[in-house]
């Protein structure tokens, strides 16, 4: 194998670059990025961009050392897996020996109006912190750990915000419990929480215009849409790759042969059916998988890591290491406690334990979550 592409400059494909030379692959390396800049912190788009106290500044990651070839500001629009070459958007194509495909996702919206505003990229976050600075009033839709934060965001720069979610926000990502609790906080914070269901965005002369399944009207400056995010996975429409519309990995992140993925675009087969990730620390851990697989198939490890994220919001951190959402069984109090919000839990049945404003380091929060395990 003398020429590997990997389609996609995040973090998924800065690490498989990076993994593939550790692993002493000696040969030809072209990266292709859809934006023209470095791979950069995505989570800190929405954590730290967005705060009043800090001047904005792209968290760069340290410099790629792989030395291979980037093409970045292009795309990918077309793949021949029988020619072994892929079609870039100006019309030039890339011979491959070994292909990593991690092209991450686009996030969804209801409109193309300009006043309404998703953060996916560095351009995204500066767009919309520029417009928050003139306090609008905002409506954010979907109540997931990005809608959360990205509402904290914009209360902490002095905006009237509203956040419309089915039920509790973040009950999916971190179980009632917690969920609760930093609903509670939010709407001290002044954050005002609507139950229901989003049927359409309109643009009106004076703003935007939510309409609920309901038939209430919610009105605002602008909206912030927070509603989940599509795989980039239209150049791969004719590949014969798809199923079920999915790009489907398994444990060794193999698509095919000489064909591995990694990141947010992947879906990960399960007994379960597939499943996607969409982490940071799942995209680095599938990316070193995905690597070392396509270099080394016969002996590469399987995927097998401890989940972990972390979220900013409202004054407080969480951390959690574990299955994301968190069973209603009661967790065990290590320290602190719940009603002081500062706590570290754990769920002896369920393998996982979680730092709730209060610091202890990731290798003993994964730790505690892996004692979990054995003391049941």
């Amino acid at each position: 194998m003398r020429h590997i592409v990997i389609v996609g400059n995040g973090i998924a494909g800065l690490t498989a670059a990076d993994t593939l030379r550790r692993l002493d692959f000696d040969g030809e390396m072209t990266l292709v990025g859809e934006e023209d800049r470095p791979t950069y912190s995505r989570p800190a788009l929405s954590k730290t961009a967005l705060d009043p106290n800090q001047e904005f500044q792209v968290s760069y990651l340290p410099e790629a050392t792989h030395a291979g070839t980037q093409l970045l500001g292009t795309t990918a629009v077309a793949l021949d897996t029988q020619q072994q070459r892929l079609t870039l958007h100006d019309c030039n194509t890339l011979g491959y020996d070994g292909l990593i495909i991690a092209t991450g996702t686009s996030a969804r919206r209801f409109s193309t109006s300009d006043r309404e505003f998703t953060v996916r990229s560095v351009d995204d976050a500066i767009a919309l912190r520029n417009r928050l600075a003139t306090r609008p009033s905002v409506t954010v839709i979907g109540g997931g750990v990005l809608g959360m934060e990205l509402a904290s965001g914009a209360n902490a720069m002095g905006c009237d915000v509203t956040l419309i979610h089915c039920g509790t926000p973040m009950t999916d990502h971190i179980g009632p419990l917690l969920a609760s609790l930093i609903s509670q906080v939010a709407i001290e914070h002044g954050l005002r929480l609507i139950d229901g269901r989003v049927n359409a965005v309109d643009e009106l002369s004076t703003g935007m215009a939510v309409q609920l399944a309901d038939g209430q009207q919610v009105s605002s400056d602008i909206v912030i849409s927070a509603i989940g995010d599509a795989p980039n996975i239209q150049w791969l429409a004719q590949a014969g790759l798809l199923h079920d519309g999915r790009l489907v990995i398994d444990r060794q992140c193999r698509v095919q042969d000489n064909i591995v993925a990694a990141g947010d675009v992947a879906w990960l087969k399960t007994p379960e059916g597939p499943q996607r990730y969409p982490v940071w620390t799942s995209a680095i851990e599938q990316a070193k998988i995905a690597a070392a697989s396509l270099l080394n198939p016969q002996d590469a490890t399987q995927l097998n890591f401890q989940p972990y994220f972390w979220t900013d919001q409202w004054g407080m951190n969480l951390k959690i290491s574990g299955p994301a959402r968190l069973p209603e069984t009661a967790p065990v109090v290590v320290r602190g406690s719940l009603e002081e919000r500062a706590a570290v839990l754990h769920w002896p049945e369920y393998g996982a334990a979680a730092a709730w404003n209060l610091r202890m380091s990731l290798p003993k929060l994964h730790k505690l979550a892996r004692e979990t395990v054995v003391s049941a």
